[in-house]
């Protein structure tokens, strides 16, 4: 690979195009986070057992990520590359996983499907993030992770709004006998299409170059074979990370126990809240679904219109400055949902939330690919990815007891403690040591 130092600069179509990607990987997601405890909801899971089923995302990433990572860094095709033979496979299989979730007819076949989902989203995910390690340097690596952030932003926008687009296109938002709307379902055979091309758009238009030595490179594939070198590797690593990474860790674990509790209770909390149900089979919690949809493409949207300023913000200040900032913003605003009983009104705050989502896509990465060794940025990004599914586990395995027994059932007062976790986390990233000077 190009030294850091001597890798050209990329024009705005060739970020475009190594990004698009992320269009259709965020459709994944973002269908993912705004509809599936709709899903279970609507097969009938109980509230306090929703954390439970949605783990699958974290451990899947948890086991995924850094073996895609170590795989990927280990890979070069002549014609393929390194990374996107990953981005390839994972969006082929997303997409077979987004076709087969709505047309789940039971809790366990959809808990199942989410596990299968979350693991291909993970195979062509981990690499877009190495991918910018790879292509871009110093000066150009904000950049790319915020036009990374640009389409995860709008591919957001987007899927989030497709069950009220088909809403308003006549199609049935009400479950039948207990099964999927027809507007969750026709989202999900949309978002499995786009996804798919998204992603085969960027496989077909950014090139990637080959290893500076690539004899040294094939010796070092041919040492490294074998699974027990693989395991002894990537545990190895984790007492090799570098001081930033571990930095890091402490302020992601706050921040993902926030998302994770907004995710997963947003919708019950807006039930309840504001449309005064928490019967997952009334036509006013479908309704109240399908304004979550809306509620988070707003906070989507902001995240994608915000991308192209915090870079110009954290030029000015510190890229620790910005993110602590947004960091605040978001957690503020995920707490103030407690005192909103107006529809409308639940619009201001997923501003402050898209900001800090912006923030939370960018600014990490960027500080993280400034440490970290070229020849390892993909194991490294991965095992990054640690500190996001940790503490989604432990939110999984606590965030409905806590709901139950301290909060006796209001998951609004779920969304209010995710607030104070990621103001918690804003407070942290002052001590995060940031090596590279962005620009």
């Amino acid at each position: 690979m190009h030294s850091s130092s001597n890798k050209p600069i990329l024009s705005f179509w060739q970020l475009w195009n190594m990004s698009l990607g992320f269009f259709g990987i965020q459709f994944g997601f973002a269908l993912q986070n705004a509809n599936v405890s709709r899903i279970f909801s609507t097969l009938g899971a109980n509230p306090d057992d929703l954390p439970l089923f949605w783990l699958a995302p974290p451990v899947t990433g948890l086991l995924v990520q850094p073996i895609i990572g170590y795989m990927s860094d280990r890979t070069w095709h002549p014609m393929w590359g390194r990374r996107r033979p990953f981005f390839f496979v994972g969006a082929l299989l997303a997409s077979i996983a987004l076709f087969l979730m709505p047309n789940s007819s039971a809790l366990w076949m959809a808990a199942i499907v989410l596990w299968l989902l979350d693991g291909a989203i993970n195979v062509s995910m981990e690499p877009f993030r190495a991918f910018v390690g790879d292509k871009l340097g110093p000066k150009q690596q904000t950049a790319g992770f915020a036009m990374q952030t640009f389409f995860i932003g709008w591919g957001a926008v987007i899927a989030s709004l497709l069950p009220t687009i088909f809403t308003h296109m006549g199609v049935s938002n009400v479950p039948v006998a207990g099964e999927i709307p027809d507007t969750v379902r026709y989202s999900f055979y949309a978002g499995g299409a786009i996804y798919f091309l998204a992603v085969l758009w960027t496989v077909l238009t950014a090139k990637e170059a080959p290893p500076d030595d690539l004899a040294a490179f094939r010796a070092e594939q041919q040492n490294s074979k074998g699974v027990g070198h693989a395991l002894a590797e990537i545990l190895g690593g984790f007492g090799k990370m570098p001081k930033t990474m571990m930095q890091l860790a402490v302020v992601q674990f706050f921040t993902w126990i926030g998302l994770f509790a907004m995710w997963i209770y947003t919708t019950n909390a807006i039930g309840e809240n504001v449309f005064g149900t928490t019967d997952a089979q009334s036509a006013a919690f479908q309704e109240a679904g399908n304004h979550v949809g809306v509620m988070f493409a707003v906070y989507s949207g902001v995240s994608a219109l915000a991308a192209f300023i915090l870079p110009v913000f954290a030029h000015h200040t510190s890229r620790k400055t910005v993110h602590m900032s947004c960091l605040v913003i978001g957690g503020v605003s995920l707490f103030s949902i407690y005192t909103i009983h107006d529809l409308n009104a639940l619009f201001y705050p997923m501003i402050g939330i898209g900001i800090a989502w912006a923030s939370i896509l960018t600014m990490p990465y960027a500080i993280l690919a400034g440490a970290l060794p070229a020849n390892r940025m993909g194991y490294y990004m991965g095992v990054f990815n640690f500190f996001i599914v940790i503490p989604q586990i432990v939110s999984g395995l606590l965030l409905g007891f806590v709901t139950k027994h301290w909060f006796e059932g209001h998951t609004v007062k779920t969304l209010m403690l995710g607030g104070v976790c990621m103001v918690v986390a804003g407070v942290l990233t002052l001590a995060v040591r940031d090596e590279a000077t962005p620009v």
